[in-house]
């Protein structure tokens, strides 16, 4: 929902009608992943994408029909049978269903506040919907404390949904599951609001600038941490999120490191860098490295366990940082810390 809850708002403030396409159930590989989301309006208004681009053109169209009726609807494309050029089909090889709903639906205007608050305050939560069955369109929200917004339409298939969703709260992943509710069979699928990822960056070094760069790109939010004002200035740093100029570790332990934390230290400076790595390598982050040589691998782990850093801890650290791949210059080395990054967030091992 992140990537066009900007316009689904600017447009319903300015009287548009709107309707949302989720990806719910997919087969095979996809350029977008479960969850993905595509936005439109009647007047040839697109944001986010379902596919890619290939079935996008079909998807805008189904979505006219229910913004009128106001039903949602559930789209299933797979291989064409005879390879046409002007069929709709995924060349793929792959199948993948659709849920196309109007923003004007009662279970759209109840969940949307609560969805935009959690968005906004990075908070976990999970949203389902029924997507095929009775009660089309419902939805429940369902937060880490237990807390629930909303309704799939039977007390039984309510509950029955909660010990679901609670699992996918755990493992952050959307998913769809085939239930039973009052003898029918209801297909539900969750969206997991998950916390933006946050990268730190320790060190406003030449690195450092490509690092936030490429950052922003993939979707990080980004931060830059240096005592240095010299160094840690707009100018060099236009585009970041957040410059703190203060001792990284000191900032650290203001910054709540979570799971969507991803600590990089780049100054290339022990006196910065070491302590900073103590406090994230002490909390429960994504992903913590640091900028350096294999020869000096020993000496800094035995400098951060004098620090209080236990070995199990020593051992969710990336050192040197990055994926290997011969980088040299800046932006090279940038790419190779964010590739290492996206593996860990995708839970990948390098061979």
């Amino acid at each position: 929902m992140r990537e066009v809850i900007t316009e689904v708002e600017t447009w319903d403030r300015a009287g548009k009608k709107v309707a949302i396409a989720t990806n719910v159930k997919r087969r095979g590989m996809s350029l977008r992943p479960l969850a993905a989301k595509m936005a439109m309006t009647t007047g040839m208004e697109i944001a986010g994408s379902v596919t890619g681009g290939c079935l996008e053109g079909a998807v805008y169209e189904e979505a006219q029909g229910v913004i009128e009726t106001l039903q949602p609807k559930l789209l299933h494309y797979g291989v064409t049978g005879n390879e046409s050029p002007w069929d709709v089909g995924l060349a793929c090889g792959n199948s993948l269903d659709v849920f196309v709903e109007s923003f004007d639906s009662p279970a759209w205007r109840t969940i949307f506040p609560a969805m935009k608050f959690c968005l906004e305050e990075n908070q976990l939560a999970v949203v389902a919907t029924v997507i095929s069955g009775p009660g089309l369109g419902n939805k429940l929200m369902l937060w880490p404390d237990g807390r629930t917004l909303g309704d799939l339409g039977n007390p039984s298939l309510n509950a029955e949904a909660q010990v679901w969703m609670r699992d996918l709260i755990r493992s952050q992943e959307a998913d769809w599951k085939e239930f039973a509710a009052v003898g029918e069979k209801v297909d539900v699928f969750a969206d997991v609001l998950v916390p933006e990822a946050r990268m730190i960056v320790i060190g406003a070094s030449h690195i450092a600038i490509p690092l936030v760069e490429l950052a922003k790109v993939l979707g990080y939010r980004t931060i830059v941490i240096d005592p240095r004002e010299a160094f840690a200035t707009r100018e060099r740093f236009p585009h970041v999120d957040d410059l703190i100029v203060e001792w990284p570790s000191t900032a650290l332990e203001k910054l709540h490191l979570d799971e969507a934390s991803y600590v990089v230290a780049v100054s290339h400076d022990d006196k910065l860098d070491n302590p900073a790595l103590a406090v994230a390598l002490t909390h429960p982050t994504r992903y913590v490295g640091v900028l350096g040589t294999r020869k000096n691998i020993s000496k800094r782990h035995a400098a951060l366990q004098e620090l209080g850093v236990t070995q199990e801890q020593l051992d969710h650290l990336r050192a040197p940082i990055g994926l290997r791949l011969n980088a040299l210059l800046p932006e090279e080395i940038a790419l190779s810390i964010l590739s290492e990054m996206v593996m860990v967030r995708h839970e990948f091992s390098q061979c």
